[in-house]
């Protein structure tokens, strides 16, 4: 508002009115505060309600689809409910981008609009509008979960298939007696189709007790481990880069939210989504083995792994902050003017940033400038605000609203264009390590394994990870606001510390991912070694027995 600009400029010590205490309702009282802690009460029950209302579409989708699809098709099912699932944040950043360009308070604005901008570090966009909007397309996207039958028919070409199996092997058996061996594999398949039909109706009580073994036997398995592990890194890799690449695009590259998120949503979630999509059609069409999706998964990887390398260079320092940053050089600013804002009586919680778009410099507020009037240039579009008259100012000004942009801005869209790359050979990992825990553990598991790797992703990766980014971020900080004599927002941060401790957590978790994958392609070497051997033994068992029982006897066991 206009009385708003008008109390951040340069007042002489006697026309700045005595303070006055501040009323018991004020925002830093303890009504206040209970208020704040209910909101956030409120946020965390809607998390959980989003984390129960997902899991049937990932994890039990995901098995519902490997148990009715055929084999071959599996892999390219699951690579397009990845996709689709990716395209949800990508319509989201969108979406938010369009909304964050409406200022938050849209239903209580004043006539004549507001004169700040989205640029301004003040702007708060509607975040809430998007919330409703995605709500309503929720509920009337789960309306056709309904009419899903319990159980599906297999795939037509599957059945003919295992018709023909069926009879084959009929035909062999009427030619003679059943052997000891096919009548104990025939036992063991059906004690194992039996297993696979009563675990689903178990009562929570034999479910409970059942529960450790089965988490247990799933835990020793070292491909599982190991995949979710991996997933484990790259999942705290993306849940660092949803949550902070937007703030970091900002405050690096000085663009405003707004277009931030529309990048992301138009350039990182589609090339995430092409990766996953290739990596089922890879699996699908090269009829990859788990060897070969290890080196995929390996390949994918160490790609990603090398794309982050450039991103460290990819930046500029933190431009001049009057009292905050050091002057380099001999540039002009307030040190050319000592104790020039003294007599102005500058608030010290106020924060109005101006720019000197010939130094480069930036005020605080146009207080600190030493700025005594302003002018609005009325436009088409927008209004801009200059304050004149600025004795901190080399010729007195103009300077502008708002923050001075980065001298590095046009570095944003190579910048996004690594990011997304890296995006797309890591997500081409994604469907075949599902493959990998889907073809390794027991059919009767597969439900459960699913759901214990969803479990270890939200408890390993999703929780902590956002953590560890925002504390890596506060570091970085070099000016915090204060709010009711507490440490509140952080107004500055240095640049070179905040892309380095930024896109390092990347590189440690792309590096973690990485030694998962090349520890999972070991042991599957291994594994193929062993049972080469063990291949080679049965098949000279059989013979040797036979000639040591004689030609009038049978050896009891002649099948591997």
């Amino acid at each position: 508002m206009p009385q708003d600009y008008e109390a951040s400029l340069c007042q002489p010590t006697t026309l700045v009115p005595a303070p006055t205490p501040a009323p018991s309702n004020s925002s830093c009282s303890s009504n206040t505060e209970a208020q704040h802690l209910a909101v956030v009460g409120i946020m965390f029950v809607a998390q959980t309600l989003l984390g129960v209302g997902s899991v049937p579409i990932q994890p039990f989708g995901i098995s519902y689809i490997d148990d009715f699809a055929h084999n071959s098709n599996s892999p390219l099912y699951l690579g397009i409910l990845f996709a689709v699932t990716m395209m949800g944040p990508g319509m989201a950043y969108g979406l938010g981008g369009l909304m964050l360009r409406l200022y938050v308070d849209i239903d209580r604005m004043p006539e004549g609009g507001i004169r700040l901008t989205s640029k301004d570090p003040r702007w708060v966009g509607a975040w809430w509008l998007g919330f409703l909007i995605s709500a309503a397309a929720v509920a009337l996207a789960a309306i056709p979960y309904f009419f899903f039958p319990k159980e599906m028919p297999k795939e037509k070409h599957e059945l003919r298939f295992r018709r023909r199996v069926l009879a084959a092997s009929a035909s062999t058996v009427s030619k003679g007696e059943d052997s000891p061996s096919e009548k104990s594999l025939g036992a063991s398949q059906e004690k194992h189709d039996g297993l696979a039909q009563i675990a689903p109706d178990l009562t929570v009580i034999q479910f409970i007790k059942v529960f450790p073994r089965v988490l247990l036997r799933t835990l020793r398995h070292p491909i599982f481990l190991l995949v979710v592990l991996s997933q484990v890194c790259t999942s705290s890799m993306v849940a660092g880069m949803a949550t902070f690449l937007p703030k970091f695009l900002e405050r690096q590259f000085s663009v405003t939210a707004s277009y931030a998120n529309l990048l992301i949503g138009s350039l990182t979630i589609p090339s995430a989504i092409m990766g996953i999509v290739l990596g089922g059609v890879l699996v699908k069409r090269l009829h990859l083995g788990p060897m070969r999706c290890g080196i995929l998964c390996l390949l994918g990887a160490l790609s990603c792994l090398l794309l982050t390398l450039p991103l460290f260079f990819m930046g500029c320092p933190t431009h001049q902050i009057a009292g905050i940053t050091p002057q380099p050089g001999d540039l002009p600013g307030p040190e050319l003017f000592p104790a020039c804002s003294e007599p102005c009586s500058c608030p010290l919680d106020d924060f109005n940033p101006v720019c000197d778009p010939r130094a480069h410099v930036e005020y605080l507020t146009p207080c600190q400038a030493g700025c005594t009037s302003q002018v609005a240039q009325e436009a088409l579009d927008k209004s801009q605000v200059f304050y004149t008259n600025c004795s901190c100012v080399a010729g007195g000004g103009p300077v502008s609203a708002g923050s001075c942009d980065s001298a590095c801005s046009h570095l944003v869209l190579p910048f996004m264009f690594l990011v997304s790359l890296g995006a797309a050979l890591a997500s081409l990992t994604h469907t075949p390590s599902f493959m990998l825990i889907l073809r390794g553990v027991k059919k009767e598991d597969k439900t459960l394994a699913v759901g214990i790797q969803f479990m270890l992703l939200r408890v390993l990766a999703w929780m902590p990870s956002p953590v560890i980014h925002g504390s890596a971020i506060d570091t970085t900080c070099v000016h915090w606001a204060q709010s009711c004599g507490r440490r509140a927002v952080c107004r500055y941060y240095d640049h070179n510390l905040l892309r380095n401790r930024f896109v390092g957590l990347q590189f440690f978790f792309k590096t973690g991912s990485l030694a998962c994958f090349a520890l999972i392609l070991a042991i599957l070497r291994q594994q193929v070694k062993e049972e080469g051997t063990q291949v080679t033994v049965s098949t000279s068992g059989p013979q040797q027995q036979l000639l040591a029982s004689g030609p009038g006897k049978k050896p009891e066991e002649s099948s591997v």
